[in-house]
């Protein structure tokens, strides 16, 4: 499933007022169209020099309640609709917290080969943004391109409420600084992915731009956000 808001390949951002082409990945149980609506007042920010394609991952999550280890309902933050989706899991039994330690990466090659497909018939893109586990899939997928191991390439990431992967088949990544440009958003009082995660993903990139905001696990769009997202995004316009 692809929501895309302009599906023709563009020249070289900045020839002829075309625009940066962005892959949009969402978190776990969204979807493009949640992700898409989500990120509005972001969008209306950047609209002069992006053009965003939102995609819908693979994998339908099965509804469940997330309990914390006391019984208790954890909020999650995400979609409450029953179209919920996800990268892939990080237990058999096919559910996903980015809390979790080890585990398998149930569904990751497959999303792997859905992005291929993805670029290959609407790419290519400039830059590549996810949102929490989205954010930590393109922490993946920058770790791939790193060593050669992808058929497409990114000039660059955008990653919010990011972490790195803890699953079992995901400990041979972020062994060796990613040179790809990053920037990395996370909020200082996100209590799904704590700030110390999405911190953590930064490091393994060479020369990563942080931005911080005071609130939790979104992304966002204030005017204290406005002139970073433009500067980052003009550094690649030609």
């Amino acid at each position: 499933m692809v929501e895309s808001q302009n599906n023709v390949c563009c020249p070289k951002p900045g020839a002829g007022g075309e625009k940066l082409k962005v892959l949009a990945i969402h978190g776990y149980r969204q979807n493009a169209e949640v992700f898409r609506q989500k990120t509005g007042s972001f969008r209306k920010m950047v609209h002069k020099w992006v053009q965003f394609t939102y995609v819908t991952a693979p994998h339908k999550v099965i509804l469940v309640d997330e309990l914390n280890n006391d019984g208790e309902e954890v909020n999650i933050g995400q979609s409450a609709d029953e179209e919920q989706y996800g990268w892939f899991f990080n237990r058999d039994n096919k559910t996903y917290r980015g809390i979790r330690k080890g585990g398998p990466a149930v569904g990751f090659e497959e999303s792997l080969k859905f992005i291929e497909k993805v670029v290959e018939e609407q790419g290519p893109f400039n830059g590549i943004m996810g949102f929490s586990q989205g954010a930590c899939f393109v922490g993946l997928l920058c770790d791939l391109q790193a060593r050669g191991m992808l058929p497409y390439k990114f000039d660059f990431a955008i990653m919010a409420s990011g972490f790195k992967s803890d699953c079992l088949p995901h400990k041979k990544y972020y062994s060796e600084p990613i040179s790809i440009p990053t920037l990395h958003i996370y909020g200082e009082t996100d209590n799904i992915i704590p700030t110390e995660m999405s911190k953590s993903l930064a490091t393994v990139f060479g020369e990563p731009l942080e931005i911080s905001h005071p609130g939790g696990h979104y992304l966002p769009a204030t005017a204290v956000q406005k002139k970073d997202y433009q500067t980052f995004f003009k550094l690649f316009m030609n």
